[in-house]
């Protein structure tokens, strides 16, 4: 079967690669829709990011949606034609982490699409892949394909909610609106927050970002001020949510934030020196958000009831066969939001 096979910067292959069996407790897919994600574009514009290196082909993706095409013999509550999103987390569970329910710290984590091992864990950019009964969580029939494969950068913006704690009736300021900014502010909307002002530096996002439950959006390229009125009494929000990975972005929200706030760390862009004088004086909380684990299953139910929509932010679907035009066009923050391959 066919695969998106990355070897160097801007190098990216289609190439056929074989589909094991399935054992016992595992399915066969086959692949139908994947979202181009940001670690992704890293990859195929840069060869890795920081100092996680391309060191041998590798298959790209982990945003995947198919359906069930074979069984293996002990699963018997999957049937051959069932839709499913794919959940690309593939923690040990013997660790130590596993152990205390941390997966997402898995000390022996096998993530789809990654090049933080050697061999690389290869992805699920192919038109087959075989996966264990548990990374399969059926989807609704009214649900599209796109919508799907969309449940795994949901799935980082709801771990990046449950980090910051309760947000019923909070006021919430999101910096950096590509896709999982946008789905941060979807989701903290659906967690109770009363007020959400996003911030970006392109129009696009902005735009996305109130499709999808901002109240107020703000291109702080344009108008760099344009936070000013929200530093008054120390600060005006409660929680912030960094989406961007931009050291400047964490320095200027820091001022409108209120005291005790909690920030929470998305993005990430490397090491950015951190006020500590602000941090301490203002009594801050700081917390990390790193992928997810059973934030998964609970993003494919809201994406089945209708209780968050994300097709505000699916821009394009393109066929694999023209993956070097998608992923060029995901690369462009001015025309294109989340951008999607159909492997059909």
């Amino acid at each position: 079967m066919h695969a998106l096979v990355i070897h160097a910067p801007l190098d990216l292959r289609i190439e056929d690669v074989p589909t094991p069996e399935p054992e016992a407790d595992q399915l066969l897919i086959r692949v139908r829709t994947g979202g181009i994600c940001g670690s992704d574009l890293h990859y195929f514009n840069h060869g890795g990011f920081g100092t996680v290196r391309i060191k041998e082909p590798m298959v790209l993706g982990h945003e995947v949606a198919g359906v069930v095409a074979g069984t293996g013999s002990a699963v018997n509550d999957m049937p051959v034609g069932t839709r499913v999103a794919i959940s690309p987390s593939r923690p040990c569970g013997q660790c130590e982490y596993c152990q205390q329910g941390l997966q997402n710290h898995c000390l022996d984590m096998r993530y789809y699409g990654s090049a933080m091992r050697t061999p690389h864990v290869q992805g699920a950019f192919r038109q087959e892949v075989v996966i264990d009964r548990s990374q399969a969580h059926v989807v609704s029939d009214a649900l599209s394909d796109a919508e799907a494969a969309m449940a795994e950068p949901l799935s980082v913006a709801l771990h990046a909610v449950r980090r910051a704690g309760p947000l019923l009736g909070k006021h919430v300021l999101v910096t950096g609106c590509g896709p999982i900014g946008a789905l941060i502010v979807a989701a903290a909307r659906r967690a109770g927050a009363a007020h959400i002002v996003a911030t970006d530096v392109s129009a696009l996002p902005l735009e996305s970002a109130q499709r999808v439950g901002a109240d107020e959006a703000f291109n702080v390229a344009e108008t760099p001020a344009a936070l000013d009125a929200f530093k008054a009494g120390k600060g005006t929000f409660d929680v912030l949510f960094e989406a961007s990975g931009n050291a400047a972005a964490l320095r200027g929200a820091l001022d409108v934030v209120r005291p005790r706030g909690v920030i929470v760390q998305v993005g990430l862009g490397g090491d950015a020196p951190l006020p500590m004088n602000v941090i301490v004086a203002k009594e801050f909380d700081l917390r990390g958000a790193f992928r997810f684990h059973e934030e998964f299953a609970v993003a494919v139910e809201l994406l089945n009831k209708g209780l968050i929509d994300v097709k505000p932010l699916i821009s394009d679907v393109f066929s694999y066969r023209d993956s070097v035009q998608a992923f060029v066009k995901a690369g462009d923050r001015t025309k294109a939001m989340k951008v999607l391959i159909d492997f059909k």
